[in-house]
């Protein structure tokens, strides 16, 4: 058997105390016992609102192998008869493991941090690295205070690629995860208002972001985005933190790698990319500009980081977005088609001009309507009236007149439109949800773009329960990090 993990050496990795006959190994880790699968090891994580142990025994009768559990709760264990390795910490010694996955792999470990575009960023290369070797990934936004070590204690030994996302709400964050993946390649993708409330400026943000760099091996690369007014900022970062070699990446036409032009639709793109000397021609299955410039990033890091460069720029034409981050749908309604562009993963001024260039590219038929409905941006602090409000002049320029917004945030949004825009403002998602049923029609195009925290999502899945999905189509138009 081709274990994960041994149990001898999770026991060493880990500092752990057996309790029971173990398993020889485990197939894999998780932290949620309704979706655990037979033989792997469940940590008995205890998180702000819920604690593991007290699912300790759903996670036994779906096939968990061994229990991972702090000392101190192994008392009200007592009556559960289960192999277990006991620890101090739960989430100290997954922090343990994580170190042991990375001290004993020899793949190329590429992380990405950001504003906006990490997530994408992070599925872009997990995409073009597949056909190139056995890669490692972080799932969904997994890049916090326990998702990036819960990635890293997942990686297999034998991995080629590893690609990992970093995020943060705070000053300081990064920077014990980044010292747990240390990275090959250290990726910023862009710097924008994120979590406004916990910061001060762009630069307190671009600060944080630049922690990342303190990970990256020796020898290794900094990959910043050159088209920020922060690049000199990341920059000397960089170059305090000691990395050897420091590279930019965007439209500026002093980027080392070039967005040299783009030719965007609505159904896709085309790029234009200046890399390593060589100018290729690359087209992207998702439309967008903000894609091609994350596009341009993923192949530079693939050539730092030693993979086939041609093999990358082929597998864009075939990459797919993530549900909520740009996932487009065509639903069967009134004898016609809906189009429907599920943005509702999360949201902040940066990827809400996005997701509203995305709209406006995006023909209706005749008779159609191009309609935005938006949910309130979240951690804006003293600037959320402001940035809000803000948004109206990127509606007013794209020609979006069906505005339908739902969130108390909102309503500065409402108050900034002129009157020739259409608005619908009702306080609740659940009451817009109630009135996007029944008002959409057949030829619109509908896009749904909030903060995760606001449950927009449950509007996109209301639609696609009530009218019948003809096809899906995966473009992206990623929004910012969501928990980080």
């Amino acid at each position: 058997m081709n274990w994960l993990w041994t149990s001898s050496d999770l026991l060493a990795a880990m500092n752990g105390r057996p309790v029971g006959n173990l398993p020889e190994g485990i197939s894999g880790i998780s932290i949620d016992s309704r979706s655990i699968g037979k033989g792997e090891a469940f940590f008995a994580i205890k998180g702000d609102r819920v604690d593991g142990h007290d699912y300790a025994g759903i996670a036994l009768a779906n096939g968990a192998a061994v229990l991972v559990v702090s000392e101190g709760k192994l008392p009200a264990l007592g009556r559960l008869n289960a192999p277990m390795i006991v620890v101090d910490d739960v989430l100290e010694a997954m922090i343990r493991l994580g170190c042991a996955a990375r001290d004993r792999s020899a793949a190329k470990i590429i992380a990405v941090t950001g504003s906006v575009g990490k997530t994408t960023t992070k599925e872009m290369l997990r995409h073009v690295l597949q056909p190139q070797g056995r890669v490692h990934a972080s799932v969904a936004s997994f890049n916090n205070h326990w998702g990036v070590p819960l990635t890293l204690a997942r990686m297999p030994e034998a991995t080629d690629f590893g690609v990992f996302e970093i995020g943060m709400n705070h000053p300081g964050e990064i920077r014990p995860l980044t010292a747990m993946v240390r990275p090959h390649v250290a990726i910023v993708t862009s710097i924008a208002a994120a979590h406004l409330g916990n910061f001060e400026s762009l630069d307190q943000i671009a600060e944080a972001k630049a922690e990342i760099f303190e990970g990256v091996v020796n020898g290794g690369h900094a990959l910043i985005i050159h088209d920020s007014p922060q690049y000199k900022l990341l920059e000397d970062a960089a170059a305090a933190a000691g990395v050897s070699h420091i590279h930019s990446f965007g439209a500026n036409p002093k980027a080392e790698f070039r967005l040299v032009e783009f030719s965007g639709g609505a159904e896709g793109s085309i790029l234009w990319a200046g890399i390593g000397g060589r100018t290729l021609e690359v087209a992207i299955g998702a439309p967008g500009r903000h894609i091609a410039e994350n596009a341009v990033a993923v192949l530079a890091a693939v050539k730092l980081a030693g993979g086939d460069l041609d093999y990358a720029a082929s597998a864009l034409a075939t990459m797919q977005a993530e549900t909520g981050r740009g996932r487009r749908h065509t639903l069967s309604i009134g004898g016609g088609t809906l189009k429907l562009i599920d943005e509702s993963y999360n949201a902040n001024p940066s990827s809400m001009r996005a997701a509203i260039s995305l709209l406006r590219d995006s023909e209706p038929p005749v008779g159609g309507r191009r309609v935005a409905v938006l949910g309130d941006m979240l951690e804006m602090g003293e600037h959320a009236a402001e940035v809000h409000a803000a948004l109206a002049r990127p509606l007013i320029e794209a020609g979006i007149t069906d505005v339908w917004l739902a969130g108390p945030l909102m309503a500065h949004l409402r108050d900034a439109l002129p009157p020739e825009v259409s608005v619908i403002y009702r306080e609740s998602v659940e009451d817009l949800k109630a009135y996007a049923l029944a008002a959409v029609a057949p030829g619109d195009v509908v896009m749904v773009k909030s903060s995760k925290g606001t449950g927009c999502a449950k509007i996109v899945q209301a639609l696609i329960e009530s009218y019948p999905e003809t096809q899906a189509e995966e473009y992206g138009a990623e929004g910012t990090e969501a928990e980080g």
